[in-house]
């Protein structure tokens, strides 16, 4: 088991993500408990190449500093919603016989939506804990609905397990 922190960047992880006091206590618990319990914790950022405020060398592109990596923790740098597309850790989950992800982080409709899709077709057990990805609203729907829209209706029962927080610990404590 490993926990996947996806896109937590310091240039969208703020306020204005859908319950985002809930989501940051959730995420740094879940980060504490993964490491208390020696579950590998892997982060994932975004690079949306040269001349964004979403690229390397830029303060936005590096973590939130809420969720900052240990030292020895791995990062894996993306260019398309996917965290298994080309960024090695497809690999090395698979060298390391992983079977089961909980995957935390931004956005819900963009890159966490990946990744429980990707992470399914790919033969992992998807995990999302409640309240632990979020989003903004957009065009169609408001953050709410995307959010529900994502865990409540496209997700659970179809490519991952959508548990309470409280579930998801009681999980990683074996």
């Amino acid at each position: 088991m490993v926990l996947l922190v996806v896109d937590t960047q310091k240039l969208i992880t703020n306020t204005d993500l859908y319950e985002f006091p809930l989501f940051e206590s959730h995420i740094k618990e879940l980060i504490r408990a993964a490491r208390e319990r020696k579950i590998e914790v892997i982060y994932v950022r975004h690079d949306d190449g040269s001349g964004s405020a979403f690229t390397k060398g830029t303060d936005g592109f590096e973590i939130y500093q809420e969720f900052e990596p240990a030292d020895g923790e791995l990062i894996f740098d993306k260019n398309v919603n996917s965290p298994f597309n080309k960024t090695g850790l497809l690999e090395y989950l698979k060298k390391k016989e992983e079977n089961t992800i909980i995957v935390v982080g931004l956005q819900t409709d963009y890159c966490i939506d990946a990744a429980v899709k990707c992470g399914f077709e790919h033969g992992f057990k998807m995990i999302v804990p409640a309240n632990a990805n979020s989003t903004f609203d957009n065009t169609f729907m408001t953050a709410e609905m995307t959010y529900h829209y994502y865990n409540d209706f496209i997700w659970n029962g179809r490519y991952a397990d959508c548990i309470s927080f409280e579930e998801t610990l009681t999980l990683m404590n074996g």
